[in-house]
This record gives structure tokens, C-alpha cells and sequence, in this order.
């Protein structure tokens, strides 16, 4: 017999969530706002780089390289919105257009006196995306080539690709249709990724945040910072647009911190699914509620099989190691 060692899912829960060793500080949370306003993210992005001279070229050598497994290491958006904090907070006036502030002071009513909100789109399984993605815990690869990023988030298996040196497609005006991250182009200032996202579903910032609409777009400043130290951090400034939702736009802070406890322990990207197993729907008081067996609707998470005498067939990779 054969003894297969696992980590507790719960050690690895634990240290996704945080992401921060010992020896680690907080990254500063300090807003850089662009040197100038724009009315649009367009112009925006077109300032940049024009700045940028077009951009930096890089090669396989030279492109900045953000190796190894990282997490959420902190953020500020919520200073955006709220005077005060999750507990006794209030909703900042003139900041969200008067009927996206009206929306998001029932779901911050229901924060306060509940405890929590009545429904997150999550829980029947929709992507967190965008601004969500920025913040959302979990385990992060980032992986730079000349031509192109990705920038993972093994939650949800949210991939964003950054299309270097690249125009913005028109493939949503030919389908007739935005998608979860939309399109995202970008260009390197030596060291730092500038992307500009367009093409977004509406979505929101967290379950306790405001929501956005379909004319949410944003542009992001990319950065390591303390390079080769303990305390490194990647430092996202992102400036974010939505004629809808926002009066002015909005500037942000998002970081995030190297994950050497994950690497430690043999962590790697998984592939997560939960739309075949969730229960979870939108009930008709606007609250969350889930199917139970035996109810119409209900998904057993066990999955099935045509053949179960089969050795092997089920979804326990443990249950007949030998």
C-alpha cells in the first residue's frame, strides 16, 4: 500500500489568503494619479504612449520577468467609497452617478444591518471580472514574452492577456457582445506594463462594493518595485472610467506580494469549476438560496457515470489508491 502525503487544504486556504511570509511588510498603498485629467480612457492611454515614444521594445532578454506564484497583498478601494470602514461605514456622496449611488446604498444597507449582502453574482459561478479580478485572493502566475502577458488567477481560471503593441479589436461590435475581461492592449515604459481594457460586462468590485456598468474601462501601470528583495511587490495604479457609474474617474491602488510558502510546498495553478456542482440561485426576494437534494434543479457535485462498476470511476483520486 502505497502512502500519499497531501497538504491541508485548509494550511493552503490559509496561506493563499494571505500570502504574506513573516519577514514581509504591507506594500505602501500610495495613489499615483496621472500628471493630467482625460475624459476618456482612449485618451487616456493615447497620452501615455505618445510619452512613451511609442514604447520600449523588448526582447526575450530583456522583458521584465515577474517569475513564481504571487497573492493580493493589499488595496485602497474602498476609500473610494466609504468614510469609515465595513463596520459603521457610510457611502461617500458625488462620487457615483445619483442612480448607480442609490443602488449601491441599498447594497451597502444591507452590508451594515445584515451583514452581508443578499446575493454576489459569484455564487452561481460568474467570473469575478474586472475591477473584481484585481483583488480576488487565490494563487497568481504573471508571465511576460515580447509580444504578449498573462496575467493569471487560478480563481475561477481567470486569464487576462495583454496584447503588446496592439491596437484594440473590433470583435465585439461583430458579435454584438462585450466578455468578462474584455480586450487589453498594452506597451512597455522600460520596465513598466501600461494596458488600457476595454469591453467589459458590467460587474462590480467586490460583493460590498459598488457595481459597474458596461462602459467600465480602465488603465493600469504595471511595476515591480524592490526587485531582488524580501519586500518585493508588483504596484498596479490603475485609473478607471465609466461614464454610467462614475461622476469623475477613478484612481486606485492594487498590489501584489511574492508566495514563497506556496512554492515551498509544491503549489501549482488548478483548474477551478463550480458551475457543474452549484446550487446556488437568485431567489425572488433578491437573496441567495440553494437547491437540496431531492429539489428540482439540484446538481449532485459527485457528478455521474454510465458505467459505476467501472474501478476508477470516481471523482476521488484516493479512494482506491493501491
Amino acid at each position: 500500500m502505497h502512502t500519499i502525503r497531501r497538504a491541508s487544504p485548509l494550511l493552503i486556504f490559509l496561506l493563499v489568503l494571505t500570502g504574506i511570509t513573516s519577514a514581509q511588510t504591507r506594500p505602501p498603498l500610495q495613489v499615483v494619479p496621472p500628471d493630467r485629467e482625460f475624459a476618456t480612457s482612449d485618451e487616456h492611454y493615447a497620452y501615455l504612449l505618445e510619452k512613451a515614444n511609442g514604447g520600449t521594445t523588448h526582447t526575450w532578454e530583456t522583458i521584465p520577468r515577474w517569475d513564481g506564484l504571487w497573492n493580493t497583498a493589499g488595496n485602497n478601494h474602498m476609500d473610494l467609497f466609504i468614510d469609515g470602514s465595513l463596520r459603521g461605514g457610510t457611502v461617500k456622496e458625488g462620487v457615483l452617478t445619483p442612480a448607480y449611488e442609490a443602488a449601491y446604498k441599498e447594497r451597502w444597507r444591507q452590508q451594515m444591518e445584515d451583514g452581508e449582502v443578499g446575493y454576489d453574482r459569484l455564487t452561481h459561478c460568474e467570473p469575478a471580472g474586472l475591477p473584481r479580478w484585481l483583488l480576488e485572493p487565490y494563487n497568481h502566475e504573471f508571465i511576460n514574452m515580447p509580444h504578449q502577458s498573462y496575467l493569471i488567477n487560478d480563481f475561477a481560471n481567470s486569464i487576462r492577456r495583454v496584447y503588446i503593441g496592439k491596437e484594440h479589436t473590433n470583435l465585439p461590435e461583430m458579435i454584438g457582445t462585450h466578455s468578462w475581461y474584455g480586450d487589453t492592449v498594452g506597451f512597455w515604459d522600460n520596465n513598466k506594463l501600461i494596458m488600457h481594457t476595454k469591453y467589459l460586462f458590467p460587474a462590480d468590485f467586490t460583493r460590498w462594493s459598488p457595481m459597474t456598468s458596461n462602459q467600465f474601462e480602465l488603465v493600469e501601470t504595471w511595476e515591480l518595485k524592490n526587485e531582488g528583495t524580501e519586500d518585493a511587490w508588483l504596484d498596479v495604479q490603475v485609473t478607471m472610467y465609466d461614464r454610467h457609474a462614475f461622476v469623475n474617474p477613478l484612481n486606485a491602488v492594487y498590489t501584489f506580494r511574492p508566495s514563497p510558502e506556496l512554492e515551498e510546498i509544491g503549489y501549482r495553478v488548478q483548474h477551478w469549476e463550480c458551475e457543474q456542482s452549484s446550487n446556488s440561485y437568485l431567489d425572488a426576494n433578491g437573496k441567495t438560496n440553494f437547491y437540496l437534494p431531492g429539489d428540482e434543479g439540484y446538481k449532485d457535485a459527485r457528478g455521474t457515470t454510465l458505467f459505476p462498476e467501472l474501478r476508477g470511476q470516481t471523482r476521488d483520486p484516493f479512494s482506491e489508491v493501491e
